[in-house]
């Protein structure tokens, strides 16, 4: 009977930690009644001016989410001693509007001082931006940490880059514990936005998408040799509708507009391709699993309750703690396959 209750209380004690470090949905309603609000239209505000605004905000929340977890790491600067997860490869110069982030925290340290974390401000700015061009609204449960690591060799090794094929994506999407499904879904943000030349067309054109794939878009898109000669010269990823959240996307993968070779790579598979078949049938059914998708994402390896900080600057890790961190990214053991920034 003891062993019983033991095991009960056990159980319960696991459920109720469980519970405690899960995201909430109104996390904020008490400490920061305004939190959404003011991100909302600081994101509104910055989408009037530049339209870009969006599917960039909302790529920066995925490549956050993929090194070391939803933690705001990405929103770090390099510094002297620690070349930070923004320019690495897979985010220099395509990362953007880091500004926007920026305003937002400081109308927010203005309300609500030391209490919304970067890492929210970018899961609530990337919901923002698909319903700003057009996606469903859906809410953003709340509560991550940030993270004080920030480490360009990680990002290297764990974002997905533009030439994966199916079985690549498949595998990097399942180690963030996202199914097939999932990378389907979201490959579908490729909707909107630009990619930058650099990513798909060679630097002596060899073996690039452009002028050697086949089923590949025009290669007047691009200009030769333009990863070399013009690092910020850009397309748009969906050529049909290019700043609306439709799915257009997958109606020209279909027609063999898929700008990379990670987007073509989605007819090769049966079961892919079937979903795709499905989201150029229903629009609805893609815009509804997309708002399902971004929740799961959202919740990959966040740090709760007393993990990581709040950062007062989204850019530079609380000064108390920098100096350890830094010393710990630097070390040749700390992969960040855990996406967990001790406290």
């Amino acid at each position: 009977m003891t062993t019983r209750c033991c095991l009960v209380v056990a159980t319960l004690l696991a459920a109720l930690l469980s519970v405690s470090a899960s995201l909430e949905f109104g996390f904020y309603n008490k400490t920061c009644p305004s939190a959404e609000t003011i991100v909302q239209q600081t994101v509104a505000a910055a989408f009037t001016n530049n339209s870009g605004v969006a599917p960039a905000l909302l790529r920066m929340h995925f490549h956050d989410c993929f090194v070391r977890g939803c933690d705001g790491s990405v929103l770090i600067d390099s510094t002297a001693n620690n070349k930070a997860e923004k320019d690495s490869i897979p985010n220099s110069p395509s990362l953007r509007f880091f500004d926007v982030v920026d305003r937002a925290k400081a109308s927010l340290e203005a309300r609500c001082p030391g209490v919304v974390s970067c890492a929210d401000i970018l899961a609530f700015a990337a919901r923002d931006s698909v319903v700003l061009t057009g996606g469903l609204g859906y809410k953003v449960p709340s509560g991550r940490r940030d993270g004080r690591i920030s480490n360009a060799t990680q990002a290297l090794n764990e974002l997905p880059p533009p030439f994966f094929n199916a079985t690549q994506l498949v595998d990097n999407f399942a180690s963030k514990n996202l199914s097939l499904e999932d990378m389907v879904v979201l490959s579908g943000a490729h909707t909107i936005g630009v990619s930058h030349c650099s990513s798909f067309a060679g630097i002596n054109n060899t073996g690039d998408r452009l002028y050697n794939f086949s089923g590949s878009s025009d290669g007047s898109i691009c200009p030769s040799n333009s990863g070399r000669f013009f690092p910020n010269t850009t397309t748009f990823m969906d050529l049909i509708t290019p700043a609306k959240f439709d799915n257009k996307y997958y109606v020209g993968l279909t027609n063999n507009l898929g700008l990379f070779e990670s987007d073509a790579a989605l007819l090769t598979n049966a079961t892919m391709k079937a979903l795709v078949d499905s989201f150029v049938r229903s629009e609805a059914t893609w815009k509804t699993k997309f708002a399902k998708s971004m929740l799961k994402m959202g919740q990959i390896e966040v740090l709760t309750g007393t993990q990581g900080e709040i950062r007062r600057n989204c850019r530079v890790i609380n000064p108390a703690n920098a100096a350890a961190d830094v010393v710990l990214a630097r070390q040749p053991g700390s992969s960040g396959s855990t996406g967990v920034a001790t406290s």
